[in-house]
């Protein structure tokens, strides 16, 4: 691999670059040609991940036109290999049916929750823990079980959590003014009006978590169906966080960050691009107790992240798992002989393969659906267009020491206080040791602006640019970080997660784009509008049982009514 050399702008000009003023590389001419470039460091990289350039074949529709170079019956054929389709393909091979094919675009499985590694350590490229679920929800229980995450049972049957699954102490550290602090809220400094605010925002929230309809529903629950959809609940829906927030008075510059850390975090988005029924469900789903500067369900984490769990779904697939697979054709087939017709490109053998399936379950991102879904082709339900798809930036850096720091030690979860970025995780984090070489998964979400602007910013930077921002926004607080990173990849997701866009979740868009067509059935995160692997799961488990259902095969449901 080429070895490269960077310049390191300051953090603001690199952060500042994709947020849409002057690119990095005009940059880096202006300050070499007035004698600042500082002394380079080189190191190798890549921008790896995702397969846009054969996705965006999809939309010019020349592969309709391609005869078939073979046609194969299934049963059921699952479009996409992200958690909902794997999901999808574990249910039914948990009842014992095994007619099924996966078709995946990329070369591994896993979608958002896919995973990577190298000699230091396996790492996240997205997707890095797994909420332990509050209340009963046995459908992520029992894969929670399969993937060795639960130790025993307690008395009461609830799961007791493995030693090596539950995040190790130090969980998470915020830099802040110069120093590292335990915690995710910004305490030091803070006036009496900042900390009235923040805990009197913490009671609602728990006034939020207690909260039950007439029928005994929480207000705000994880699957979201299962949430209560009294109008004065949904009516949130309406508004954007940021609006709620400033008419509750919640106006403490540190609470505002706080509050909108965790919405760019969870979904990609800026308080006034979250519904406020969105803002309030991240803190109020969870809460079981405690504080909200502690983690009101403990995380489970693995170095590869939710790559653990992708692993563990993917052997129901061995053998029916097909990759580097781009599907271009659903057509669902109306009686005498009801079913999909599904037709994918192999791109190993640039060879059109149709198969005739008696079910398909659509577990790809709506965005995909006008290009692939037959009935849509030629005019596009106007609910599509409610769907507003999240941006983000992933790097993973190997680094042969730990970087220095003032303050509290290296944690898991590493948070910059008021940086466009929203920090690093610490993939050998869980193996206890705290010394020598490692790998540090940054995260860099982008919100706050329109989204086809930035994802245009985003999918044209160099290499460069892109690793020149990274280290602009780590280096604020470890100085001495760039002679340490032997290698730093870079993924680019133009299209990450759909939002929870002000009006999505119950303006009826995410109803309708859950509908299925004849025996075409929706699966994934986006119709919920929560961008959760618990919904992910929950749309695929649900998806297959209803093909489950039809086809008369006997199982045992998995699902909260």
């Amino acid at each position: 691999m080429d070895r490269h050399a960077l310049l390191r702008p300051s953090r603001r000009e690199a952060i500042a670059a994709l947020a849409g003023l002057p690119a990095l590389s005009a940059l880096a001419a202006s300050l070499a040609g007035c004698g600042r470039r500082e002394k380079a460091k080189a190191f190798s990289g890549r921008i790896a991940g995702g397969d846009a350039r054969n996705a965006h074949r999809l939309r010019s529709g020349d592969l309709l036109a391609r005869p078939a170079a073979r046609t194969e019956h299934v049963g059921t054929a699952i479009l996409g290999a992200g958690i909902s389709g794997l999901t999808a393909a574990w249910t039914l091979a948990r009842a014992g049916d095994t007619d099924f094919r996966v078709l995946e675009l990329e070369p591994e499985p896993g979608g958002t929750s896919v995973s990577g590694g190298n000699d230091v350590s396996r790492y996240p490229w997205a997707a890095h823990y797994v909420p332990a679920p509050v209340g009963e929800n046995l459908a992520l229980e029992t894969l929670l079980e399969e993937v060795g995450a639960v130790e025993s049972r307690d008395p009461s049957g609830r799961p007791v959590w493995a030693e090596d699954a539950l995040i190790r102490e130090p969980e998470e550290r915020l830099f802040f003014r110069g120093f590292w602090y335990p915690g995710l809220y910004p305490r030091v400094g803070a006036s009496r009006e900042d900390l009235d605010q923040f805990f009197r925002f913490e009671r609602e929230m728990h006034r939020f978590a207690s909260l039950r309809d007439a029928s005994g529903r929480r207000a705000f629950a994880i699957p979201r169906r299962l949430s209560s959809t009294d109008a004065d609940l949904t009516a949130l829906d309406r508004a954007s966080m940021a609006d709620w927030m400033r008419e509750r008075g919640y106006t403490s510059p540190r609470l505002v960050w706080f509050v909108e850390y965790g919405c760019r975090d969870d979904f990609g988005s800026s308080l006034a691009q979250t519904s406020a029924w969105a803002g309030i469900h991240y803190f109020a789903a969870r809460l079981v107790g405690g504080s909200l500067e502690e983690d009101p369900a403990p995380f489970l984490t693995w170095p590869e992240g939710n790559g653990r769990v992708v692993a563990k779904l993917a052997e129901s697939a061995r053998g029916r798992l097909v990759t580097s697979a781009l599907v271009f054709d659903a057509t669902p087939r109306e009686a005498p002989s009801p079913g999909v017709t599904v037709r994918y490109l192999d791109l190993a053998r640039d060879e059109v393969v149709a198969l005739e399936a008696d079910h398909a379950v659509y577990a790809l991102p709506k965005l995909t659906a006008p290009f692939v879904v037959a009935p849509w082709r030629e005019k596009a339900p106007a609910f599509l267009s409610a769907f507003d798809y999240a941006p983000w930036l992933v790097a993973n850096l190997t680094l042969s020491e730990r970087p220095t720091a003032r303050g509290a030690p290296l944690a898991w979860d590493n948070v910059l206080y008021d940086s466009k970025g929203l920090g690093y995780v610490v993939a050998t984090h869980q193996t206890g040791s705290d010394h020598g070489p490692t790998v540090l998964t940054y995260y860099l979400a982008l919100a706050g602006e329109e989204s086809r602007a930035a994802r245009t910013r985003l999918l044209s930077a160099s290499w460069e640019d892109l690793a020149a921002t990274v280290l602009a926004d780590l280096t604020t607080a470890h100085p001495d970080l760039p002679p340490l990173v032997g290698n730093l990849d870079v993924w680019l997701w133009g299209h990450a997660m759909a939002r929870p866009s002000p009006g999505l979740l119950f303006g009826g868009a995410l109803e309708e784009a859950s509908r299925p067509l004849g025996r075409l059935r929706f699966a994934h995160a986006d119709q919920s509008g929560i961008p959760l692997l618990e919904e992910s799961q929950d749309a695929g488990v649900r998806a297959a049982e209803e093909v489950l259902r039809e086809r008369g095969r006997p199982f045992r449901s998995l699902l909260a009514a």
